[in-house]
């Protein structure tokens, strides 16, 4: 039987595992994988002030997913959740749909109403649009060609 943990705090050795899951999904460009490792190191090196939170699903001590979330500035109570991933062998076992449950639970509980996530219209991006839906989330937004000609930003929102 697979027990698999979450915990907040972020460790120097999650930096890999994070390169790992981001670079395995296939999805993400390497600008993108570099953020990703960005705000992980943020993280690491301003501890709490931070404006970047994470949240670590694992077995034992391997991280199989993660989220990385945040208050957005100037606002009352709205995070945005910059990243959701998870490894791909763990893909399509409900691993996500944890994550989110507990990320929206500690947005819940430091004091957020709103979360934001945002994806890009791209047809290789439908089942993470499909994820969002199934899990609450509507469609607000779009923002056409915003990351490209032909590649429009959706930006979903769920009350909590």
């Amino acid at each position: 039987m697979h027990v698999i943990t979450f915990r907040q705090d972020i460790l120097p050795s999650d930096l890999g595992a994070i390169l790992n899951i981001v670079q395995s999904s296939g999805f993400f460009s390497a600008e993108e994988v570099e953020l990703a490792c960005e705000l992980a190191t943020d993280r690491l090196e301003h501890g709490p002030q931070s404006s970047y939170q994470f949240l670590f699903a694992q077995e034992n001590a391997k991280v199989l997913g993660y989220t990385c979330y945040g208050r957005i500035p100037a606002t009352a109570a709205s995070y945005d959740l910059y990243w959701i991933a998870v490894a791909g062998a763990c893909r399509g076992q409900g691993l996500g749909r944890k994550l989110l449950q507990r990320t929206e639970q500690a947005v819940r509980e430091g004091g957020g109403r709103r979360i934001y996530a945002e994806t890009s219209s791209r047809a290789q991006y439908q089942p993470t649009q499909r994820f969002y839906e199934s899990c609450g989330y509507k469609a607000e937004a779009f923002l056409e060609d915003f990351y490209a000609p032909g590649d429009s930003k959706i930006i979903y929102a769920k009350r909590l």
